[in-house]
């Protein structure tokens, strides 16, 4: 299924677009994205990174996740708004922050990863999959 998909920052100084739908969306409670989430989980749609364009200036914070991969995590420098993450072991994937789509319809989680990480009152769908830690590698179809 083909989907021109598109999202911005807060601000707008930041655009994006992708050529096709995104290959699945996670939430997921990783405690790095509970911290870049607010305190709950960061709901992530995976796309493949060669069908992403961005226009704008961006910055990017790299660092080391529980899964033992380098992410880079970039970010609007005006606004803050959190827009993209990749992960060494998976470059031709790139995750895109829900939130930052134009159409948030098309970001509902398929299913919950880090589980063992979310708090007591962390909400999880016992009708979708839910992973204890990190999933198995997503075919990029």
């Amino acid at each position: 299924m083909t989907k021109h998909v598109t999202g911005r920052c807060y601000c707008g100084a930041v655009r994006f677009e992708a050529d096709e739908a995104p290959i699945a969306v996670r939430a997921c409670w990783c405690r790095d994205c509970q911290y870049l989430a607010a305190g709950n989980a960061s709901v992530n749609a995976i796309f493949k990174a060669g069908g992403i364009k961005v226009t704008g200036e961006f910055a990017e914070y790299v660092s080391k996740a529980a899964s033992g991969n380098t992410m880079r995590r970039r970010f609007c420098p005006r606004c803050g708004t959190q827009l993209f993450s990749q992960g060494s072991g998976r470059p031709d994937l790139m995750i895109i922050r829900v939130g930052a789509l134009d159409d948030r319809e098309i970001g509902g989680p398929q299913s919950f990863i880090w589980t063992d990480s979310a708090p007591t009152w962390g909400l999880l769908d016992p009708d979708l999959p839910n992973c204890a830690g990190q999933p198995a590698p997503i075919a990029s179809r």
